[in-house]
């Protein structure tokens, strides 16, 4: 290690709170959230206990303290809004362990464990409370962000229009047929339009979407927040078709552009739940995000800024300004439920040790195993935190053996992130599939699984 590098170290020793277990010890995210629009909130893995854990103890406290209305998360829509449904409390009877069954798609794990579990009854705990509905408070939802459902979304909106408005069913199921021979493998549609073997469905799709958005303002006088909730997640559900379609085209132009494509429909996404939430509770909603570091962290400060990718967390900070608060997470060592191939089964693999030079690295020798960095500046942290250091990255697919290339990239950590948690020894997460079904949409993501 480097003299400057043992300065910074000592600099974090000085300016790390050390986190406990306790409550309290997210006493300054709590503070710098209140009043925020967007509070973002990452995980360096998709499989690690403590982010996950750590994500719902700050959650809650968001919701119970400051008055969040939703969880938005990096699952696709159709499966969190089964998720949703449930905290509702629509289907009464229905064990929260049964509404994971939506998850059974790889990579199942990402949201159908155990940490996510505790939190879905927790929340719908939270909205059951009898002072809350004697008052009549909207239920806080939980949501999807992402876009590999295009064949299950399609199968939602003329779902949802063949109870509401027949005649805009038939055109829809009109719209959407251009869809049929690649619903269960769109990857193979993007292909077949951009070498010219089939007709793009874009204009057809764009219609039914813009059918459905015009249906939404015109909204009956006295809709009731169940029947709003319903006709929004149908919206949802054809912009979903609309941008998954684009997505599946951009794969074949490489990753800046497909990337691109998926976290501008996230952004999308939780622009408009953001209205829809606001428009319900009648004042601005503030949201909590949960996704992945390489999706919340400001990918301007990031090597993925310098090779033309954009993030939800750079789209967010350039709209929201300080008005949105970006949360990381890091580990050293220990343990992560991943796969080691794209539709491979769920596997407890261990956590190399962190390349020198690295964030993980520097953390690593903070005499803290669990610490807290308010990485705001002007502060001599954030300053001496401006350089670019590599950065560890583990999706739902984990390659040791090829980590430098497949799980690290460079940042700038206080411009990327407004805190980061740190753990330096971490645990698998507990899945509730003993085993992953191969999934219908394929993704992008390949190999690292982000």
């Amino acid at each position: 290690m480097t003299e400057a590098d043992a300065i910074l170290v000592r600099t974090m020793e000085k300016e790390a709170v050390p986190l406990t277990g306790q409550p309290r010890d997210f006493d300054a995210i709590i503070e710098a959230a209140r009043g925020k629009s967007l509070v973002m909130i990452g995980e360096a893995t998709h499989g690690t206990r403590e982010f996950y854990h750590t994500r719902a103890q700050i959650t809650r406290r968001l919701v119970t303290e400051l008055g969040f209305a939703g969880v938005a998360v990096e699952a696709d829509w159709p499966d969190a809004y089964a998720i949703n449904r449930h905290v509702w409390n629509l289907d009464p009877g229905l064990p929260a362990e049964a509404v994971f069954r939506t998850f059974e798609r790889f990579p199942a794990w990402m949201w159908a464990n155990t940490e996510v579990l505790d939190f879905v009854r927790w929340l719908a705990g939270f909205n059951a409370m009898p002072t809350r509905a004697q008052a009549g408070l909207r239920p806080v939802g939980f949501y999807g962000l992402d876009l590999y459902s295009m064949s299950s979304s399609a199968q939602a909106v003329i779902a949802y229009l063949d109870k509401h408005d027949p005649p805009a069913a038939a055109r829809a199921r009109e719209r959407y047929a251009c869809l049929d021979q690649y619903l269960n493998e769109p990857h193979l549609y993007g292909q077949s339009v951009e070498f010219g073997l089939s007709a793009s469905c874009e204009q057809a799709i764009t219609e039914q979407l813009q059918e459905m958005q015009t249906r939404a303002l015109r909204r009956l006088e006295g809709l009731g927040l169940v029947s709003d909730e319903q006709r929004f997640c149908a919206e949802q559900n054809a912009r979903l078709v609309r941008n998954a379609e684009e997505y599946y085209r951009a794969m074949f132009r490489g990753r800046p552009n497909s990337w691109n494509v998926r976290d501008s429909h996230m952004f999308e996404t939780l622009e408009a739940l953001r209205s829809h939430l606001s428009h319900q509770l009648g004042a601005p909603a503030g949201v909590v995000v949960w996704a992945h570091n390489s999706h919340v962290g400001n990918a301007a400060a990031t090597e993925m800024g310098a090779r033309g990718e954009l993030n939800v967390g750079q789209l967010a900070r350039e709209k929201y300004g300080d008005d949105v608060l970006l949360i990381g997470f890091s580990t050293a060592t220990g343990e992560v439920t991943a796969a080691s191939d794209w539709d491979g089964p769920a596997e407890r693999k261990q956590v190399r040790q962190p390349l020198p030079g690295s964030h993980e690295e520097l953390f690593q020798a903070v005499e803290h195993e669990r610490f807290l960095l308010d990485l705001r500046g002007p502060s001599p942290l954030a300053s001496q935190l401006a350089e670019a250091r590599l950065q560890r990255a583990i999706g739902v697919i984990y390659r040791p053996q090829t980590e430098r290339h497949s799980h690290y990239y460079y940042t700038r950590l206080a411009e990327q992130f407004d805190f980061m948690l740190h753990y330096d020894r971490t645990h698998a997460l507990q899945s509730l599939i003993s085993e992953p079904v191969p999934g219908e949409e394929v993704a992008d993501t390949w190999p690292s699984g982000l």
